[in-house]
Formats: structure tokens, sequence, C-alpha cells
């Protein structure tokens, strides 16, 4: 699939009424489809168990920079993505959040030659407003980026305009 054929919005509403870790599993299953953001890099949910997720993606010539090598920003949505993945399977049905913070470090270079790469995302710690978490983006056993994420967790009573789906009659 390269194009969007659903509306996001609408996955997003539906995503909402299901727990975080039922949701991560439909998506596997193909039941809710994936995020635009996954069609338009190319990156694929493939595991998720409760508070860990896994993405993978083959680097390839859409992903590079004018230096000649992938973007660091593939690496870095990976990890913002598994990251904040790996937190929603930790919440119930409603509950929203959002990243406050991304840390990533690049070790290695990723090229096309690099091959498939996988970014495992895990939590750390699951507070009631605030959760961590950290991901990992290897190439088999090499590491070639690392990071970490704080993010706010929102229940549905706390959403307001700027955080509610549209059409859900907060703000």
């Amino acid at each position: 699939m390269n194009a969007v054929d659903h509306d996001p919005v609408e996955a997003a509403r539906d995503l909402a009424q299901l727990d975080g870790l039922t949701a991560m599993r439909a998506m596997i299953a193909g039941e809710i489809p994936p995020p635009p953001i996954a069609l338009l890099l190319g990156f694929d949910l493939v595991e998720v168990e409760p508070g860990r997720v896994v993405f993978a993606a083959e680097p390839g010539d859409q992903h590079y920079n004018p230096i000649g090598m992938v973007h660091g920003g593939l690496a870095a949505t990976l990890i913002d993505s598994a990251t904040g993945c790996a937190v929603h399977t930790t919440l119930p049905a409603g509950t929203a959040y959002t990243t406050t913070d991304v840390q990533v470090r690049f070790v290695r270079p990723i090229t096309r030659d690099t091959g498939r790469i996988e970014c495992v995302g895990e939590v750390v710690h699951r507070g009631r407003t605030l959760a961590t978490a950290e991901a990992r983006v290897m190439a088999g056993d090499r590491l070639l980026a690392h990071g970490t994420a704080s993010l706010l967790i929102l229940p549905p009573g706390a959403r307001t305009g700027s955080t509610a789906l549209p059409g859900s009659g907060s703000g």
C-alpha cells in the first residue's frame, strides 16, 4: 500500500475504542489500517506484547539525505513510534498519550545496504500521568541508534480542545 486509502482521523477514533494492547494487535492483524507515517516511511509494526513493540523497515533510496546515507529521521521516527506504541500497549480504551520529549543517539550510519532494521521499544516506567520508554534500532545484532522518550498520559476526562480527537465534543 503506497497511498493512504483511509481517513487517519477516523482510524484514530476506531483505535481509541480499544485498549492499547488490543489496538496494536488489531493493527498487526490488518483490522486497523497503519498510520500514514508508517506508509510514507515504509515501516511496519511486526510484534507486540504488553509494554513492548517491534517495528521493522528496509532502508532504501527514498530515505537518503544529501550526504549519501539514510537520514537520521528514519531512526528517530522509529524510536518515537516504538516508545509511544510500547506505552500505548499499557493504556485502557479511550486513554490518549503524547510524547513530551525524545532523545536519540546515532551509533552507526544506516544505508540501503544495511538491510532490514528493527526497532524494539519497551516501557521503562508507567505512572498515572507520565511514562518513560526506551528503544533500540538494530540490524541483526548491530546497534544503529537508541533513544528514550517521555510521554504524557491523558485520560479521557483530561482531554482539551488541542488533544481531543475531531468531533469528540471536547473543546
